[in-house]
């Protein structure tokens, strides 16, 4: 694992940076610790003005900052600007509302005396975060960690150095107080360290089913609480009584957007049968018609994967796949570009012991599954080890909610794609990971929960 900036377009590396010492670790761990100590005595409707300053100050950087996005990830100059704005708004919310929903919780009680459950920061929170949405996974964590009193150190994926020093320092310069975020060029064995020091109290982590494991044992092994989000193989259920036409709309971008890089993309489209031939001409015509090119320029709608190692491996995700049975119903033609594209490829006739089956691949590729009646779409969508979110689609919202219901994952979304909004709390089931963020929950999953009973006397 090396820190530095390859533009995933032309190839180049632009920059390398150099790890933290050990040191600098410490030395951090002392500045968010005092940070947090400090923090106690803070109003917290101060640190409500400081968080919507922090959100004005992304708006206002947001040229830069969406430049570097796009340069260093290979993500599209539009869906970065609204990933940014999507990270403005989550600091906004939790500034607007914190305080609210920070308040005591009272408890009915037979005990004599009034009984109140207090919501109090817990202290240092070590947050692991992914490249794939640079922004926005850094504000997931931190704006309810801040409005808490929490403070939080920073490890972000080692193909988005350039993007997560710069957020973390626009974030800083809006006023936030010195320890509460800071970025770092950890090793995998710093983490761990981190993860172990007794002032650090908890652990978020996005990313593959196999860092979350480390993590989560480590984090368990301390004692400490933690959250995973680890990806997910989100269904796209089409119901015979859809509105084809809002599900052609949507359906393609749902799988394409970010090149397919996104953990809550539809990975699989389970369409009824009656619909199913105009479910599969409308995704194969949109697919060919992408045009792939430079993520900085507007007219681009199809960019590259984010390394030459995240293109190898889909390559070979998607060879294994049809080795193992899958038919290749379209594919894109050859794209002469140096970048690291992949063609956008439509696999059915996956089946049950085919690796793509049950393994998520992580960009351009649609799984599309033919079915017979709503009972097989809903076994069908269950039957993955992921549970992050999905979809389901019908003329009827309340047709579509009680099949909903019965899919297991964090969230489904009638008659939309699974998205994510700062109310709305966003986590995953199974092998998807574990704890929600966003939302009151995001502000409840790292604050120490103290029960207070008043009474007027003693016994």
């Amino acid at each position: 694992m090396t820190y530095q900036t390859i533009n995933p377009y032309t190839n180049e590396l632009i920059k390398t940076y150099p790890f933290a010492t050990d040191d600098e670790l410490e030395a951090t761990l002392n500045k968010a610790h005092q940070a947090f100590e400090n923090a106690k005595k803070q109003p917290i409707a101060e640190r409500g003005k400081i968080l919507h300053a922090v959100a004005a100050n992304i708006r206002k950087h947001g040229d830069e900052l969406v430049r570097m996005c796009s340069t260093e990830m290979g993500k599209k100059v539009g869906e970065a600007k609204g990933e940014l704005e999507i990270t403005a708004m989550i600091a906004d919310w939790y500034a607007d509302n914190a305080e609210e929903l920070l308040k005591p919780t009272p408890v009915k009680t037979s005990f004599p005396g009034e009984a109140e459950v207090l919501h109090q920061a817990m202290g240092i929170v070590m947050a692991v975060e992914p490249w794939n949405a640079p922004f926005y996974q850094v504000m997931r964590p931190f704006a309810p960690a801040f409005m808490l009193g929490n403070t939080m150190i920073l490890k972000h994926a080692s193909n988005t150095p350039g993007t997560a020093q710069m957020l973390c320092d626009v974030i800083n310069e809006a006023g936030v107080p010195e320890g509460s975020l800071t970025n770092m060029f950890l090793t995998y064995d710093q983490v761990n360290k981190a993860i172990n020091d007794p002032r650090v109290r908890g652990v978020t982590l996005t990313g593959s089913a196999s860092a979350g494991a480390i993590v989560a044992a480590e984090a368990g092994k301390a004692i400490k609480p933690s959250t995973l989000e680890l990806g997910g193989m989100d269904p796209f259920v089409v119901l015979a009584d859809a509105n084809m036409d809002d599900v052609n709309k949507v359906a393609p971008d749902a799988r394409l957007q970010n090149a397919g890089q996104i953990c809550i993309a539809a990975k699989r489209f389970i369409v009824m049968d009656s619909v199913y031939d105009e479910f599969m001409d409308s995704l194969i015509d949109y697919f060919s018609k992408v045009k792939p090119g430079d993520p900085l320029d507007p007219s681009t709608t199809f960019a590259p994967l984010c390394t030459k190692a995240a293109k190898e491996k889909v390559l070979g995700q998607i060879d294994e796949a049809i080795k193992a049975g899958a038919t290749v119903a379209y594919q894109y033609p050859e794209i002469d570009l140096p970048g690291q594209f992949v063609r956008p490829i439509i696999l059915t006739d996956v089946k049950p012991g085919n690796p793509a089956y049950d393994n998520e691949i992580f960009g351009p590729v649609a799984l599309v599954f033919k079915v017979h009646s709503e009972e097989e779409a809903i076994e069908l969508a269950n039957d993955s080890p992921y549970g992050l979110g999905g979809s389901v689609w019908s003329a009827d919202p309340d047709h579509g909610a009680r099949v909903a219901a019965q899919i297991d994952t964090g969230s489904v979304y009638v008659n939309n794609t699974t998205s994510s909004m700062p109310e709305l709390p966003f986590g995953g089931v199974k092998t998807s990971g574990y704890g929600n963020e966003l939302g009151r929950d995001g502000l409840l999953v790292f604050s120490a929960e103290k029960l207070v009973m008043k009474s007027a006397r003693s016994l």
